[in-house]
């Protein structure tokens, strides 16, 4: 059963969106420390975590800001959504790997990784999928 209703999937891209924007916003705000956050999983090192620290908060903002705004809104979905299904297998191999680290989502009010934050990212990517399928008009998106 997919959504259909317009103003539920409006809803949906202001609340991904946001939360995209703002997750991007407050990691732009301090890249050293999201750098070091990056870091902590001991997946890459020092260079690649500064790159990562530059580059993924400005990908969630844009994508962020072309999901709210409706422009090209199915590729903005892509996007989110494969960033939230890395973010769960980040999370998922962390805990296995019995590491204890600030998932680095939201800044200062980051947590530890850990299942609140999978089932987080899982509820954000059922918006993401509802919109990446989300029917489409006869209008590129």
């Amino acid at each position: 059963m997919m959504v259909r209703n317009k103003t539920v999937l409006l809803a949906f891209r202001i609340a991904l969106g946001g939360l995209f924007v703002y997750a991007g916003a407050v990691k732009v705000l301090d890249p050293l420390d999201f750098a070091q956050d990056i870091l902590n999983y001991q997946l890459v090192g020092q260079s690649l975590s500064l790159i990562a620290a530059i580059v993924l908060p400005w990908l969630e903002i844009l994508a962020g800001l072309f999901l709210i705004a409706g422009t090209w809104k199915h590729g903005a979905a892509l996007i989110i959504s494969a960033l939230l299904v890395f973010f769960i297998v980040l999370t998922a191999v962390t805990m296995i790997r019995g590491l204890e680290v600030d998932c680095g989502c939201f800044g200062a009010l980051s947590r530890r990784s850990g299942w609140g934050v999978i089932l987080e990212d899982l509820a954000m990517l059922y918006l993401g999928v509802w919109l990446l399928f989300e029917k489409r008009t006869g209008t590129r998106t």
